[in-house]
């Protein structure tokens, strides 16, 4: 609302209810209080408060609290990207057998890889992503043994004043 009369406070997006906002929605909705009614309580949205009382219902028209703090969690730890290296542990195995054992780069490997039909494309990781992995620390590989990597200078240069 762009209103000077208005009497709510802007709501802040992307802020999270927090398990006393659940239990103040499940005072509210069990004395029958409507979604529009809780939401000014706890200045956000309506269907915010319609969305959670759909997630913590347990039985008809009985709100938990505590069902819908752990549903949220479950959802929460379940969004994300997930990683590919535990997926792709056999490729990045055989990068590592390569890279030590016949002195390859991480290109070369990946290329060779593909070209013969070692691996498939979904089972293969980019060179890039390699290059991820050793700079994480996630590989047997570290940054000392790639030749060219270390040749390059990383630092950043200042202009001169």
């Amino acid at each position: 609302m762009d209103h000077s009369y208005s009497n709510t406070k802007p709501h802040q997006k992307g802020k999270h209810l927090k398990l006393n906002d659940r239990t103040t929605i499940q005072g509210l909705h069990s004395k029958g209080y409507s979604n529009r009614a809780i939401a000014r309580e706890l200045n956000c949205s309506p269907s915010t408060v319609g969305y959670e009382l759909k997630r913590g219902t347990v039985s008809v028209y009985r709100y938990k609290a505590v069902e819908g703090q752990s549903t949220y969690e479950l959802h929460r730890s379940e969004c994300g990207r997930k990683s590919l290296f535990l997926r792709r542990h056999k490729f990045i195995d055989y990068v590592s057998h390569c890279f030590h054992n016949h002195g390859w780069s991480l290109d070369a490997c990946v290329g060779y890889a593909l070209a013969k039909g070692i691996f498939q494309k979904d089972q293969v990781v980019s060179t890039k992503t390699l290059y991820n992995y050793v700079d994480l620390g996630l590989m047997d590989i570290k940054n000392g043994d790639l030749p060219e990597k270390v040749k390059r200078n990383t630092k950043t240069r200042r202009a001169r004043v």
